[in-house]
Protein backbone atom coordinates (compact mmCIF):
# COMPACT_ATOMS: atom_id res chain seq x y z
CA UNK A 1 0.00 0.00 0.00
CA UNK A 2 1.23 3.40 -0.84
CA UNK A 3 0.56 6.42 0.83
CA UNK A 4 -1.53 9.11 -0.58
CA UNK A 5 -0.68 12.56 -1.87
CA UNK A 6 -2.18 14.08 1.40
CA UNK A 7 -0.31 11.88 3.52
CA UNK A 8 2.72 12.64 2.21
CA UNK A 9 2.04 16.17 2.08
CA UNK A 10 1.11 16.12 6.21
CA UNK A 11 4.19 14.08 6.84
CA UNK A 12 7.01 14.76 5.07
CA UNK A 13 8.35 16.95 7.66
CA UNK A 14 11.97 17.39 9.13
CA UNK A 15 12.59 14.15 11.24
CA UNK A 16 15.65 12.36 12.88
CA UNK A 17 16.73 9.38 11.33
CA UNK A 18 16.94 7.95 15.09
CA UNK A 19 20.70 6.18 14.70
CA UNK A 20 20.48 7.33 18.52
CA UNK A 21 18.06 8.01 21.16
CA UNK A 22 17.93 11.12 22.18
CA UNK A 23 18.96 12.51 18.60
CA UNK A 24 22.31 14.46 19.34
CA UNK A 25 21.19 18.02 19.09
CA UNK A 26 19.32 17.17 22.31
CA UNK A 27 21.97 15.40 23.93
CA UNK A 28 22.60 17.24 27.29
CA UNK A 29 26.64 17.72 26.76
CA UNK A 30 26.60 16.24 30.66
CA UNK A 31 30.15 13.82 29.36
CA UNK A 32 33.53 14.75 30.14
CA UNK A 33 36.62 12.80 29.66
CA UNK A 34 36.99 11.52 32.90
CA UNK A 35 33.18 10.81 33.22
CA UNK A 36 33.34 9.35 30.02
CA UNK A 37 36.23 6.56 31.05
CA UNK A 38 33.96 5.80 34.62
CA UNK A 39 30.96 5.35 31.73
CA UNK A 40 32.84 2.91 29.18
CA UNK A 41 34.30 0.65 32.55
CA UNK A 42 30.77 0.29 33.66
CA UNK A 43 29.06 -0.71 30.31
CA UNK A 44 32.23 -3.11 29.40
CA UNK A 45 30.91 -4.82 33.00
CA UNK A 46 27.43 -4.85 32.58
CA UNK A 47 27.50 -6.06 28.65
CA UNK A 48 31.23 -6.04 26.76
CA UNK A 49 32.37 -9.26 28.95
CA UNK A 50 30.19 -11.52 27.01
CA UNK A 51 29.15 -9.32 23.84
CA UNK A 52 32.20 -7.81 23.06
CA UNK A 53 32.34 -4.36 21.73
CA UNK A 54 32.07 -2.96 18.02
CA UNK A 55 34.68 -0.47 16.53
CA UNK A 56 33.34 2.31 13.91
CA UNK A 57 36.68 4.15 12.49
CA UNK A 58 36.51 7.41 11.07
CA UNK A 59 38.78 7.62 8.06
CA UNK A 60 37.70 11.42 7.05
CA UNK A 61 39.88 11.98 4.18
CA UNK A 62 38.87 12.01 0.32
CA UNK A 63 40.40 13.46 -2.89
CA UNK A 64 37.40 15.64 -4.18
CA UNK A 65 34.40 16.62 -2.85
CA UNK A 66 30.88 14.78 -3.78
CA UNK A 67 28.33 17.58 -3.33
CA UNK A 68 25.55 15.52 -1.99
CA UNK A 69 27.47 14.68 0.64
CA UNK A 70 26.88 15.12 4.79
CA UNK A 71 29.91 13.28 6.27
CA UNK A 72 32.56 15.31 8.16
CA UNK A 73 35.76 15.25 5.41
CA UNK A 74 38.60 16.51 5.14
CA UNK A 75 39.17 17.29 0.75
CA UNK A 76 42.67 17.04 -0.10
CA UNK A 77 45.24 15.40 -2.20
CA UNK A 78 48.29 15.00 0.56
CA UNK A 79 48.42 11.97 0.97
CA UNK A 80 51.13 12.49 3.98
CA UNK A 81 48.21 13.39 6.13
CA UNK A 82 47.88 9.20 6.43
CA UNK A 83 50.11 8.10 8.85
CA UNK A 84 49.90 11.42 11.75
CA UNK A 85 46.60 10.30 11.24
CA UNK A 86 46.95 6.18 11.99
CA UNK A 87 49.34 7.37 15.14
CA UNK A 88 46.35 9.32 16.82
CA UNK A 89 43.63 6.89 16.28
CA UNK A 90 46.09 4.06 17.93
CA UNK A 91 46.92 6.35 20.94
CA UNK A 92 42.89 7.07 21.07
CA UNK A 93 42.34 2.97 21.62
CA UNK A 94 45.29 2.27 23.54
CA UNK A 95 43.39 4.77 25.96
CA UNK A 96 40.23 2.67 25.46
CA UNK A 97 42.54 -0.63 26.40
CA UNK A 98 43.87 1.08 29.38
CA UNK A 99 39.80 1.33 30.37
CA UNK A 100 39.00 -1.95 29.44
CA UNK A 101 41.90 -3.79 31.53
CA UNK A 102 41.47 -7.14 30.10
CA UNK A 103 41.85 -8.17 25.61
CA UNK A 104 38.73 -7.58 24.52
CA UNK A 105 35.95 -9.52 22.42
CA UNK A 106 35.69 -8.12 19.11
CA UNK A 107 32.75 -8.07 17.41
CA UNK A 108 32.91 -5.96 14.26
CA UNK A 109 34.56 -3.20 12.68
CA UNK A 110 33.20 -0.72 10.26
CA UNK A 111 35.67 1.71 8.86
CA UNK A 112 33.93 4.84 7.45
CA UNK A 113 34.36 8.34 6.08
CA UNK A 114 35.42 10.26 4.37
CA UNK A 115 37.05 7.58 1.88
CA UNK A 116 38.31 4.73 3.72
CA UNK A 117 40.08 3.58 0.70
CA UNK A 118 42.04 6.77 0.34
CA UNK A 119 44.48 5.29 2.55
CA UNK A 120 47.09 3.05 1.08
CA UNK A 121 46.63 -0.87 1.07
CA UNK A 122 49.95 -1.10 3.21
CA UNK A 123 48.70 1.62 6.11
CA UNK A 124 45.45 0.15 6.79
CA UNK A 125 46.79 -3.18 6.88
CA UNK A 126 49.49 -1.74 9.69
CA UNK A 127 46.28 0.55 11.53
CA UNK A 128 43.92 -2.44 11.51
CA UNK A 129 46.00 -5.51 12.22
CA UNK A 130 47.43 -3.64 15.15
CA UNK A 131 43.99 -3.16 16.59
CA UNK A 132 43.01 -6.77 15.72
CA UNK A 133 45.99 -8.28 17.44
CA UNK A 134 44.98 -6.44 20.98
CA UNK A 135 41.63 -8.45 20.41
CA UNK A 136 39.89 -11.62 20.99
CA UNK A 137 38.23 -12.05 17.13
CA UNK A 138 34.55 -13.63 18.12
CA UNK A 139 33.92 -16.29 15.72
CA UNK A 140 30.84 -14.35 14.13
CA UNK A 141 32.47 -11.31 13.88
CA UNK A 142 31.56 -9.00 10.98
CA UNK A 143 34.47 -6.82 9.57
CA UNK A 144 33.15 -4.39 7.01
CA UNK A 145 34.40 -0.84 5.18
CA UNK A 146 33.14 1.35 2.98
CA UNK A 147 34.78 1.79 -0.63
CA UNK A 148 34.34 4.42 -3.59
CA UNK A 149 34.91 1.83 -6.76
CA UNK A 150 36.95 4.07 -8.19
CA UNK A 151 40.09 3.85 -5.93
CA UNK A 152 39.42 0.67 -4.00
CA UNK A 153 42.39 -1.57 -5.39
CA UNK A 154 42.59 -5.35 -5.22
CA UNK A 155 45.62 -4.95 -2.98
CA UNK A 156 42.79 -3.13 -0.37
CA UNK A 157 40.69 -5.62 -0.98
CA UNK A 158 43.15 -8.28 -0.55
CA UNK A 159 45.27 -6.97 2.57
CA UNK A 160 41.72 -6.35 4.12
CA UNK A 161 40.79 -9.73 3.35
CA UNK A 162 43.76 -11.20 5.07
CA UNK A 163 42.90 -9.38 8.07
CA UNK A 164 39.45 -11.23 8.16
CA UNK A 165 37.22 -8.46 5.86
CA UNK A 166 34.30 -10.22 4.15
CA UNK A 167 32.25 -7.25 3.84
CA UNK A 168 32.57 -4.04 1.48
CA UNK A 169 29.62 -1.23 0.59
CA UNK A 170 30.17 0.77 -2.79
CA UNK A 171 29.19 4.32 -2.60
CA UNK A 172 27.34 4.03 -6.27
CA UNK A 173 24.07 6.61 -5.83
CA UNK A 174 23.01 6.67 -9.45
CA UNK A 175 25.11 5.12 -12.30
CA UNK A 176 23.56 8.33 -14.74
CA UNK A 177 26.13 10.40 -15.87
CA UNK A 178 24.01 13.80 -16.22
CA UNK A 179 23.30 12.72 -12.17
CA UNK A 180 26.80 12.09 -11.57
CA UNK A 181 28.05 15.42 -12.87
CA UNK A 182 26.10 17.13 -10.77
CA UNK A 183 26.90 15.61 -7.52
CA UNK A 184 30.61 15.49 -8.25
CA UNK A 185 30.66 11.86 -7.97
CA UNK A 186 31.46 10.43 -11.66
CA UNK A 187 32.56 6.99 -11.49
CA UNK A 188 31.88 4.84 -14.94
CA UNK A 189 29.82 1.01 -14.61
CA UNK A 190 33.29 -0.85 -15.77
CA UNK A 191 35.01 0.65 -12.47
CA UNK A 192 32.19 -0.67 -10.42
CA UNK A 193 32.06 -3.97 -12.03
CA UNK A 194 35.58 -4.17 -11.59
CA UNK A 195 35.43 -3.15 -7.90
CA UNK A 196 32.56 -6.09 -7.81
CA UNK A 197 34.53 -8.14 -9.33
CA UNK A 198 37.38 -8.30 -7.12
CA UNK A 199 35.63 -8.34 -4.02
CA UNK A 200 33.96 -11.90 -5.16
CA UNK A 201 36.82 -13.38 -6.64
CA UNK A 202 38.79 -12.63 -3.21
CA UNK A 203 35.34 -14.14 -1.27
CA UNK A 204 33.83 -11.28 0.55
CA UNK A 205 30.41 -12.31 1.80
CA UNK A 206 28.44 -9.41 1.41
CA UNK A 207 28.85 -6.52 -0.85
CA UNK A 208 26.65 -3.62 -0.70
CA UNK A 209 25.64 -0.57 -2.83
CA UNK A 210 24.37 2.70 -1.74
CA UNK A 211 22.25 4.52 -3.74
CA UNK A 212 20.20 7.71 -3.08
CA UNK A 213 16.98 9.02 -4.28
CA UNK A 214 15.72 12.44 -4.77
CA UNK A 215 19.34 13.89 -6.49
CA UNK A 216 19.32 16.51 -9.53
CA UNK A 217 18.13 15.25 -12.51
CA UNK A 218 16.75 11.87 -11.42
CA UNK A 219 14.13 11.11 -13.15
CA UNK A 220 12.17 7.43 -13.26
CA UNK A 221 13.82 6.87 -16.63
CA UNK A 222 17.14 7.66 -15.81
CA UNK A 223 16.41 5.17 -12.41
CA UNK A 224 15.61 2.44 -14.40
CA UNK A 225 19.01 2.29 -16.08
CA UNK A 226 20.75 2.57 -12.64
CA UNK A 227 18.87 -0.50 -11.43
CA UNK A 228 19.11 -2.60 -14.37
CA UNK A 229 22.86 -2.14 -13.60
CA UNK A 230 22.03 -3.13 -10.47
CA UNK A 231 20.23 -6.17 -11.36
CA UNK A 232 23.03 -7.36 -13.93
CA UNK A 233 25.78 -7.03 -10.42
CA UNK A 234 23.35 -8.74 -8.02
CA UNK A 235 25.18 -6.97 -4.68
CA UNK A 236 23.61 -8.88 -1.35
CA UNK A 237 22.39 -5.56 0.20
CA UNK A 238 20.96 -2.27 -0.99
CA UNK A 239 21.05 0.89 0.82
CA UNK A 240 18.64 3.24 -0.89
CA UNK A 241 18.86 6.66 1.05
CA UNK A 242 16.40 9.56 0.89
CA UNK A 243 18.71 12.35 -0.41
CA UNK A 244 18.94 14.94 2.36
CA UNK A 245 18.63 18.81 0.87
CA UNK A 246 20.56 20.39 4.25
CA UNK A 247 21.81 23.48 2.06
CA UNK A 248 22.66 25.60 4.97
CA UNK A 249 24.83 23.20 6.41
CA UNK A 250 26.45 21.98 3.59
CA UNK A 251 26.45 24.85 0.79
CA UNK A 252 28.08 23.11 -2.25
CA UNK A 253 23.76 21.58 -2.53
CA UNK A 254 23.08 25.36 -3.31
CA UNK A 255 24.02 24.71 -7.03
CA UNK A 256 21.54 22.39 -8.21
CA UNK A 257 18.69 23.66 -6.00
CA UNK A 258 16.56 24.20 -8.94
CA UNK A 259 17.21 20.49 -10.69
CA UNK A 260 15.56 18.57 -7.58
CA UNK A 261 12.88 17.01 -7.65
CA UNK A 262 9.58 17.91 -5.82
CA UNK A 263 7.74 15.88 -2.53
CA UNK A 264 5.80 14.05 -5.05
CA UNK A 265 8.07 13.20 -7.73
CA UNK A 266 10.72 12.11 -4.85
CA UNK A 267 7.99 9.36 -3.23
CA UNK A 268 7.22 8.61 -6.67
CA UNK A 269 10.83 7.43 -6.80
CA UNK A 270 11.24 5.61 -4.01
CA UNK A 271 8.01 3.46 -4.78
CA UNK A 272 9.81 3.12 -8.32
CA UNK A 273 12.80 1.96 -7.11
CA UNK A 274 11.65 -0.53 -4.14
CA UNK A 275 9.05 -2.07 -6.16
CA UNK A 276 12.06 -2.87 -8.80
CA UNK A 277 14.03 -3.86 -5.62
CA UNK A 278 11.31 -6.44 -4.87
CA UNK A 279 11.38 -7.58 -8.23
CA UNK A 280 14.48 -8.88 -8.02
CA UNK A 281 14.19 -10.49 -4.82
CA UNK A 282 15.53 -8.23 -2.20
CA UNK A 283 13.44 -8.30 1.28
CA UNK A 284 12.53 -4.76 2.63
CA UNK A 285 15.12 -4.95 6.21
CA UNK A 286 13.63 -1.76 7.23
CA UNK A 287 14.35 1.80 6.78
CA UNK A 288 16.24 2.44 3.58
CA UNK A 289 17.77 -1.07 3.88
CA UNK A 290 17.18 -3.77 1.62
CA UNK A 291 18.56 -7.26 1.34
CA UNK A 292 18.40 -10.87 -0.61
CA UNK A 293 16.21 -13.44 1.40
CA UNK A 294 19.40 -14.97 2.38
CA UNK A 295 21.22 -12.50 3.60
CA UNK A 296 21.93 -12.56 7.31
CA UNK A 297 20.26 -8.93 8.03
CA UNK A 298 16.89 -10.70 6.43
CA UNK A 299 17.74 -13.36 8.82
CA UNK A 300 17.81 -11.33 11.76
CA UNK A 301 14.86 -9.90 10.83
CA UNK A 302 12.99 -12.90 10.30
CA UNK A 303 13.94 -13.79 13.94
CA UNK A 304 13.26 -10.85 15.65
CA UNK A 305 17.34 -10.14 16.20
CA UNK A 306 17.77 -7.14 13.61
CA UNK A 307 20.08 -4.07 15.62
CA UNK A 308 20.90 -0.84 14.74
CA UNK A 309 23.38 1.74 15.20
CA UNK A 310 25.15 5.12 14.23
CA UNK A 311 26.05 2.66 11.29
CA UNK A 312 22.42 1.89 10.43
CA UNK A 313 21.14 -2.01 10.67
CA UNK A 314 23.39 -4.70 11.64
CA UNK A 315 23.44 -8.62 13.35
CA UNK A 316 25.69 -7.78 16.22
CA UNK A 317 23.99 -7.79 19.30
CA UNK A 318 27.22 -5.88 21.23
CA UNK A 319 25.60 -2.95 22.85
CA UNK A 320 29.12 -1.14 22.80
CA UNK A 321 30.32 0.77 19.80
CA UNK A 322 33.24 2.78 20.03
CA UNK A 323 34.11 5.33 17.53
CA UNK A 324 37.77 6.22 16.95
CA UNK A 325 38.68 9.18 14.62
CA UNK A 326 37.61 12.84 14.24
CA UNK A 327 33.95 13.70 14.59
CA UNK A 328 33.29 9.68 14.88
CA UNK A 329 30.27 8.86 17.48
CA UNK A 330 30.35 6.54 20.32
CA UNK A 331 27.51 4.56 21.74
CA UNK A 332 27.58 2.19 24.94
CA UNK A 333 24.11 2.11 25.60
CA UNK A 334 24.02 4.24 29.01
CA UNK A 335 25.98 7.07 26.86
CA UNK A 336 27.24 8.47 23.68
CA UNK A 337 30.31 10.95 23.35
CA UNK A 338 31.62 12.40 20.04
CA UNK A 339 35.15 13.37 19.18
CA UNK A 340 35.64 17.13 17.83
CA UNK A 341 35.62 17.37 14.43
CA UNK A 342 39.06 19.35 13.74
CA UNK A 343 41.40 16.95 12.57
CA UNK A 344 44.42 19.32 13.24
CA UNK A 345 42.73 19.21 17.15
CA UNK A 346 42.05 15.56 17.28
CA UNK A 347 45.53 14.61 16.66
CA UNK A 348 47.05 17.66 19.02
CA UNK A 349 45.01 16.38 21.80
CA UNK A 350 45.19 12.13 21.27
CA UNK A 351 49.11 13.16 21.26
CA UNK A 352 49.07 14.79 24.35
CA UNK A 353 47.23 11.74 25.80
CA UNK A 354 44.13 13.87 26.62
CA UNK A 355 40.65 13.06 25.20
CA UNK A 356 39.12 14.56 22.01
CA UNK A 357 35.64 14.66 23.04
CA UNK A 358 33.07 17.54 21.93
CA UNK A 359 29.74 16.53 23.18
CA UNK A 360 28.41 13.99 24.99
CA UNK A 361 25.12 12.61 26.94
CA UNK A 362 24.62 10.47 29.87
CA UNK A 363 21.42 8.47 29.49
CA UNK A 364 18.57 8.54 32.09
CA UNK A 365 16.55 5.58 33.22
CA UNK A 366 13.69 6.71 30.92
CA UNK A 367 16.06 7.76 27.85
CA UNK A 368 17.22 4.14 27.79
CA UNK A 369 13.80 3.25 28.28
CA UNK A 370 12.31 5.19 25.15
CA UNK A 371 15.82 4.31 23.24
CA UNK A 372 14.58 1.02 23.33
CA UNK A 373 11.18 1.29 22.22
CA UNK A 374 11.94 3.56 19.30
CA UNK A 375 14.57 0.48 17.99
CA UNK A 376 11.81 -1.93 18.59
CA UNK A 377 9.79 0.23 16.15
CA UNK A 378 12.76 1.12 13.72
CA UNK A 379 13.95 -2.48 13.65
CA UNK A 380 10.65 -4.89 14.25
CA UNK A 381 7.61 -2.27 13.91
CA UNK A 382 6.37 -2.88 17.54
CA UNK A 383 6.93 -1.98 20.31
CA UNK A 384 5.42 -2.77 23.75
CA UNK A 385 4.30 1.16 25.12
CA UNK A 386 4.65 1.19 29.27
CA UNK A 387 2.32 3.51 30.92
CA UNK A 388 5.44 5.50 32.17
CA UNK A 389 6.38 6.31 28.57
CA UNK A 390 2.95 6.99 27.92
CA UNK A 391 1.97 8.95 30.49
CA UNK A 392 4.81 11.34 29.93
CA UNK A 393 3.25 11.97 26.43
CA UNK A 394 1.65 14.81 26.04
CA UNK A 395 -2.44 14.65 25.14
CA UNK A 396 -1.40 16.03 21.76
CA UNK A 397 1.12 13.91 20.96
CA UNK A 398 -1.43 10.70 22.27
CA UNK A 399 -4.04 12.28 20.28
CA UNK A 400 -1.54 12.10 16.82
CA UNK A 401 -0.84 8.64 17.50
CA UNK A 402 -4.72 7.74 17.52
CA UNK A 403 -5.22 9.72 14.06
CA UNK A 404 -2.33 8.15 12.38
CA UNK A 405 -4.17 4.55 13.75
CA UNK A 406 -6.91 6.09 11.74
CA UNK A 407 -5.43 6.57 8.97
CA UNK A 408 -4.18 3.20 8.38
CA UNK A 409 -0.53 4.15 9.39
CA UNK A 410 -0.66 1.59 13.07
CA UNK A 411 -2.08 -0.62 14.95
CA UNK A 412 -2.41 -0.01 18.76
CA UNK A 413 -4.25 -1.93 21.17
CA UNK A 414 -3.60 -3.27 25.10
CA UNK A 415 0.22 -1.60 24.65
CA UNK A 416 1.25 -2.93 21.92
CA UNK A 417 1.88 -0.91 18.77
CA UNK A 418 2.39 -2.08 15.32
CA UNK A 419 3.04 -0.47 12.55
CA UNK A 420 1.45 -1.41 9.28
CA UNK A 421 2.64 -2.07 5.72
CA UNK A 422 2.07 1.54 4.85
CA UNK A 423 2.97 3.12 8.23
CA UNK A 424 6.69 1.97 7.58
CA UNK A 425 7.43 5.35 5.01
CA UNK A 426 6.74 7.53 8.34
CA UNK A 427 8.80 5.00 10.62
CA UNK A 428 10.27 8.33 11.85
CA UNK A 429 7.45 10.26 12.13
CA UNK A 430 5.68 7.65 14.68
CA UNK A 431 9.26 7.41 16.30
CA UNK A 432 8.83 11.55 16.83
CA UNK A 433 5.57 10.88 19.00
CA UNK A 434 7.47 9.04 21.72
CA UNK A 435 10.21 11.43 21.30
CA UNK A 436 10.68 12.65 24.90
CA UNK A 437 13.54 15.01 24.55
CA UNK A 438 12.29 16.53 21.23
CA UNK A 439 8.86 17.18 22.85
CA UNK A 440 10.37 19.23 25.54
CA UNK A 441 12.40 21.28 23.30
CA UNK A 442 9.36 21.93 20.76
CA UNK A 443 10.01 25.26 20.65
CA UNK A 444 13.65 24.58 19.47
CA UNK A 445 14.36 24.98 15.54
CA UNK A 446 16.34 22.08 14.82
CA UNK A 447 17.70 20.75 11.82
CA UNK A 448 16.98 17.26 10.20
CA UNK A 449 16.35 16.05 6.66
CA UNK A 450 12.44 15.50 5.48
CA UNK A 451 11.47 11.87 6.42
CA UNK A 452 9.76 10.98 3.22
Amino acid sequence: MKLSPELIQKYNTPAPRYTSYPTVPLWENNVDGKSWEGLVEKAFQLYGKEEGITLYIHLPFCESLCTYCGCNKRITKNHGVEYPYILALLNEWNKYLKILGEKPKLAGIHLGGGTPTFFSPDNLYFLLGTIIDDCEVLPNKEFSFEGHPNNTSYSHLENLAELGFDRVSYGIQDFDPQVQKAIHRIQPLESVEKAVFNARELRYQSINFDLIYGLPFQTICTMTETFEAVKSLQPDRIAFYSYAHVPSSFPAQKSYEKDLPNELEKREMYEFGKEMLLQMGYVEIGMDHFAKPNDSLNLAKEEGELHRNFMGYTTSPSKILLGLGASSISDIHIGYAQNTKSIETYQSELKDSEWSIIKGHQLTELDVKVKELILDLICNHEAVIEDEIWDSIPFENQETIRDMETEGLLNFNNKLLSITEMGVAVVRNICMQFDLRMIAKKSEKLVFSKSI
